[in-house]
């Protein structure tokens, strides 16, 4: 029941039409610090995770995601830049993975603290999808049995072998057995945001960054930086505009 291998397949591309190559953006400009290094710091302190997967688009413009795995010596696969379903699952196939556990390159503050009680609900329940959703825009995560996204891609149309990669598993319930997390109700905030995709997100993400993470103590609590927001409604503000869309969204 529990021969089960997570490993973190992350999708990357450079694409982006608002802020372009949003993984490699700084997040500490003086340090060069990536939010894709802190999206891979944040999942190496997660135990039941066993590695990282870059499953990066096979474009000239993406080879630079190819140096980046090669520098940290992390596994990588090419595969086509809009079918990011099949690129996951190659991740998982090349790692042998049984699930994988997916959050977007360009969202560097993970709910780090539900994954471990996750993973066991998923185990326990013989789970094909695990699903963070009520959260905060950027601390959300999945947990996909591998053999649901292949069903997904043979099942599904183009649209669902886009980015929103478990849209066939949303859309088609009564085939797959979900979970979907309960979570504290400090992270139900659809005034804020902590996902990159405009050049504001990227001023909000950088302030919350210089101000909540320390070399001692380089994994804050979630909470804290939700109350570090509160306590800066120019950085709330800064982003507002954007939430209303960008929830109403997140998963279709």
């Amino acid at each position: 029941m529990f021969d089960r291998k997570l490993v973190a397949v992350l999708a990357c591309r450079c694409n982006g039409s608002r802020l372009y190559g949003k993984p490699l953006q700084n997040l500490d400009i003086s340090t060069g610090w990536k939010i894709l290094d802190q999206v891979i710091q944040n999942i190496s302190k997660i135990d039941p995770i066993s590695e990282t997967v870059l499953a990066i688009a096979s474009t000239v413009e993406d080879i630079v995601f190819v140096d980046y795995a090669k520098s940290r010596g992390l596994r990588y696969v090419l595969g086509d830049q809009h079918d990011v379903l099949e690129r996951l699952i190659s991740g998982a196939r090349a790692c042998n993975a049984t699930d994988i556990f997916r959050v977007t390159t360009e969202s560097p503050f993970l709910y780090w603290e539900g994954v471990v009680n996750a993973w066991t609900d998923h185990l326990a329940g013989q789970m094909d999808a695990t699903f963070a959703d009520e959260v905060v825009d950027g601390c959300n995560f999945e947990i996909i049995r591998t053999s649901a996204l292949v069903e997904s891609w043979e099942r599904g149309e183009a649209r669902h072998r886009s980015e929103m990669s478990t849209l066939f598993i949303r859309e088609n319930e009564d085939r797959f057995a979900i979970n979907r997390l309960e979570v504290p109700g400090f992270l139900k905030r659809k005034d804020l945001r902590l996902t990159v995709d405009n050049p504001e997100d990227l001023v909000v993400c950088r302030e919350v960054y210089k101000s909540c993470f320390t070399s001692s103590d380089p994994l804050p609590p979630t909470e804290n930086i939700i109350a570090f927001l509160d306590s800066r409604p120019d950085l709330r503000n800064l982003v507002l505009k954007y939430c209303e869309t960008g929830y109403s969204s997140m998963y279709l």
